[in-house]
């Protein structure tokens, strides 16, 4: 009786235990000119943004473009100009998920976007403090948090300092340009 008890027990732990284990999350590791940042991806929470998210960089999308817009105290932001500041041709916009759960805190990543709210494309930005007033409120959307910093926050912190001026059309652009050299799936 007892060796039917125990290899029951067993039994139902094998086939319950994968419900209960804890899902993988996809990590990527950004390479760039001031050093090396790995991103936890929340497919859970915004399914649409990681498949997005991931396509680009399963393309090699992300090499060689740059951080252009930096400003200290509030975000730093790339994935759509090349060196050059010529901006590359995108996938069509995804839609917004930002009603998700995740907010705009310090550390995590998000997507840019235009006042469409569901315009984002490749345009990412990584928050250097917790940005509440980008978060969805009531019928108003925000901007769709899809993952978080899980190494090299003084990176980013590092990126956030950098002098930052005019080029052309666009403004807070850093002076020696922050090149994201790759983005693989760890």
């Amino acid at each position: 009786m007892l060796k039917k008890y125990l290899l029951s027990l067993l039994l139902s732990v094998t086939f319950i235990s994968p419900a209960f284990a804890e899902e993988v999350k996809p990590v990527v590791v950004m390479t760039t000119s001031a050093g090396v940042i790995e991103l936890e991806l929340m497919p859970e929470q915004a399914p649409l943004t990681v498949a997005n998210f991931l396509r680009y960089v399963d393309n090699g999308f992300f090499t060689n473009t740059i951080f252009h817009r930096v400003i200290d105290n509030f975000m730093i932001q790339g994935g759509g100009f090349s060196v050059d500041m010529e901006r590359k041709d995108t996938l069509p916009p995804v839609a917004n998920e930002s009603v998700n759960g995740l907010p705009n805190m310090r550390g995590t990543i998000a997507m840019a976007r235009t006042n469409d709210p569901n315009s984002a494309t490749s345009q990412f930005f990584i928050n250097l403090k917790n940005n509440d007033f980008l978060n969805a409120n009531g019928p108003r959307p925000g901007y769709a948090v899809f993952g978080k910093v899980v190494s090299g926050m003084d990176v980013i912190t590092q990126i956030g300092h950098v002098q930052t001026g005019r080029q052309g059309p666009y403004k807070d652009v850093p002076l020696e340009p922050i090149v994201i050299q790759s983005v693989v799936l760890k």
